[in-house]
């Protein structure tokens, strides 16, 4: 079995990105006695497709978790679904801001993710990892990557998807206006070793998703 994780380069003036710090962390890690490959993806419209392509033609995984930063946010929010569409509030790494554009020319409107999304929040929970479904990755980078993986997948029995992270506290401490959730990289890397040895193990075993709720009211 191969595992991949992806991350992405730092973006908006930052100089850290959680999502690479914890990737870079688990590069080469055996977790549930399987080799993790992690690719650093650029902040970049235009290049982070290529660069995906690329990493799923070489390393052929059978999971992939593909990470990113999502400031505000408080806990590991599992992504639900990936829209066709790019709308970027903020310029990307080349100062492109794509403005409702779809992803993918005649693509569907959505992907959902193919991880067992409710059972590895429970999962995540159960180990003292506050986690959620989230119903929305955005329409930056974050999105067109996790849409992107799943067009690309659809269909091959590859187990993907996608899950943002919180800020780093380097990066709260900084960060211009009301102070904003962040966990250290250290706690961060230990729960997304944890949801990748769930998710070895939910493949492994050959399970479906667990049947609670993980929506919204609103």
């Amino acid at each position: 079995m191969r595992v991949l994780v992806t991350g992405f380069e730092p973006f908006g003036g930052q100089s850290l990105n959680p999502s690479w710090e914890v990737a870079r962390a688990l590069q080469g890690a055996v977790i549930a006695g399987v080799q993790v490959t992690t690719v650093q993806l650029p902040c970049v419209f235009a290049q982070a497709l290529p660069a995906l392509q690329q990493a799923l033609a070489q390393h052929r995984p059978d999971i992939v978790l593909a990470l990113g930063q999502a400031e505000g946010r408080c806990d590991f929010s599992v992504e639900r679904v990936a829209i066709n569409v790019m709308d970027a509030r903020i310029p990307d790494n080349a100062r492109a801001q794509p403005i409702d554009v779809p992803v993918m020319v005649n693509g569907p409107a959505a992907y959902f993710s193919t991880l067992p999304i409710k059972a590895l929040v429970a999962g995540l929970k159960a180990a003292g990892f506050p986690a959620s479904v989230s119903q929305t990755a955005g329409t930056f980078v974050c999105n067109q990557v996790f849409y992107a993986l799943q067009h690309t997948l659809a269909g091959r029995g590859v187990h993907s998807g996608f899950m943002h992270l919180p800020l780093l506290p380097e990066q709260a401490a900084s960060w211009k206006g009301p102070t904003l959730p962040s966990w250290p990289a250290s706690f961060q890397t230990a729960g997304v070793q944890h949801a990748l040895a769930l998710l070895v193990a939910h493949r492994q075993q050959g399970l479906g998703d667990a049947a609670i709720s993980g929506g919204t009211l609103n």
